[in-house]
């Protein structure tokens, strides 16, 4: 049996290294030139508890069950989480009520150890909250990662065990044949497939036309970030959200897995013929800057790192759209992936998998004897003992050189990313933290374009940041 997933997020990545626990034939196709480039690679990474979801929807049925797998899935693919906890924080009576709302909704949802704190016991966990608070809702199971690693680590895992990947490849039709389709059309050439899963992001909605199936209408809501430089401290603890609104979770304050802080998103909904708008505002940034010292007041914003901009795909139900076709026999959609759907991810895999296959399809599936469920992620040299460092550095000299100071990565760990798959600087970037600090590359772009264009044995010329076009050199000045 022959499965095409279409899109490599961190949903789809997860479904593929699924379904690889079986021997079924399993491609995984993505425009981008690397796995994790879409909606995945900017939001605010955080593993939510699932007290927001509505009862009976669909968000709720996957998200505090995706949140109680990330602990075992770390563990076999060697990515980090870190158990956190987050507030939802209440300035007064109105907001006080919705918490309680909260705490009822949470405990529907089962999720496990939401408490309500008052004032004291909140500046006891979190002093530089802004001491006006009145009462926060604890969430001890949220915490943060890093969504674009989640879906590298779970391809890498994937490709051992069988996976086909094609990057830069877009899905731009289908043949079908008795109400099924028989082959994927792309930009580049045809795949004969007995089963087509839809995880394509922001564009889920279009393939799904393409394929005569049914879909929910998806439009980008925009979320607008600031980040700052992990010299600020250990400002906060945990992932503080404000009460939460109709439209959104709100502009939060959250730690990053690297020491960083990260201030927003908002929530700017726009057209959907907007899917590649990407551009920060002056005002949208001044709206998180605001917002975000009601919440913590003493951020300094004279440590901006960078900013940025991601889209999440948003529909009119608000919910997860998680289904069999009806009119086109062999096709799943998984589409309108908005908050929380990083965190449903391996709940969701496993539905698709278990569920909507073996069960609503009545397609066998027979499990592998041979299935790898591990994967060991690059070493960071820099976090080992002086004298430990010292000993790899005696038989691999590499590891002792370091390109990113602000990171600490050395050119062992980019070698090493190229030799997995990363081809472009942002490949490299995701893969080790490599331009993620201080300068934005500014001190270690030119050096990792060298350390490609010698391993790939290539011209720098022809290595991009990420896209094609997207060239950082353009030929030589002079010979």
């Amino acid at each position: 049996m022959k499965i095409a997933v279409i899109g490599a997020g961190v949903v789809g990545s997860l479904i593929a290294r699924e379904l690889c626990k079986y021997d079924a034939e399993v491609l995984l196709i993505e425009k981008n030139m690397d796995v994790g480039w879409g909606v995945t690679k900017a939001n605010s990474a955080i593993l939510h508890a699932g007290y927001d979801d509505p009862v009976g929807s669909v968000r709720s049925k996957f998200c505090s069950l995706g949140n109680a797998m990330y602990t075992e899935l770390a563990k076999e693919l060697d990515f980090e989480i870190k158990r956190t906890g987050s507030y939802v924080l209440a300035f007064n009576d109105e907001e006080i009520s919705v918490l309680h709302k909260l705490l009822k909704q949470g405990e529907v949802n089962k999720v496990p150890g939401l408490e309500l704190h008052d004032r004291d016991e909140i500046l006891s966990r979190e002093p530089r909250i802004n001491p006006k608070v009145k009462m926060g809702l604890w969430a001890p199971t949220a915490g943060i990662t890093e969504p674009w690693m989640i879906a590298i680590a779970a391809v890498e895992n994937a490709l051992e065990n069988g996976l086909k990947l094609f990057l830069n490849e877009e899905v731009i039709g289908f043949e079908k044949s008795n109400g099924k389709i028989k082959k994927i059309i792309t930009n580049k050439q045809e795949h004969s497939v007995d089963i087509v899963i839809n995880v394509a992001g922001l564009f889920a909605d279009e393939i799904s036309k393409l394929a005569g199936a049914e879909y929910v209408p998806l439009h980008p809501r925009k979320g607008q970030y600031i980040l700052l430089d992990k010299k600020l401290g250990k400002i906060i603890n945990s992932v503080i959200f404000p009460t939460p609104t109709e439209k959104s979770k709100g502009i939060l304050v959250l730690p990053t897995i690297d020491g960083g802080l990260l201030l927003g998103p908002t929530a700017e909904d726009l057209p959907s013929d907007r899917k590649h708008d990407l551009t920060t505002t002056g005002e949208g940034l001044q709206q998180i800057k605001d917002f975000v010292l009601k919440l913590v007041p003493d951020i300094d914003f004279s440590l901006v790192v960078k900013t940025f901009a991601g889209l999440r795909p948003e529909s009119p139900q608000k919910d997860f759209f998680i289904s069999a076709s009806r009119t086109v026999q062999n096709f799943i959609n998984v589409m309108a992936m908005r908050s929380p759907g990083l965190t449903a991810a391996p709940a969701i895999a496993k539905y698709v998998v278990e569920d909507l296959i073996q069960d609503q399809l009545k397609l066998t599936l027979k499990r592998k004897r041979n299935f790898k469920s591990k994967r060991e992620a690059i070493k960071k040299y820099a976090q080992l003992s002086l004298e430990e460092w010292q000993e790899v550095v005696a038989r691999k000299p590499s590891a002792g050189r370091m390109i990113c100071f602000c990171n600490e990565v050395t050119e062992a760990e980019i070698v090493e990313a190229i030799s997995r798959g990363a081809r472009t600087l942002d490949g490299v970037k995701f893969r080790t933290r490599a331009m993620f600090g201080r300068c934005q590359g500014g001190f270690c772009m030119s050096k990792i374009l060298k350390i490609l264009e010698r391993e790939l044995g290539t011209d720098a010329s022809n290595i991009t940041l990420k896209s094609p076009g997207s060239w950082i050199v353009d030929g030589k000045v002079r010979e």
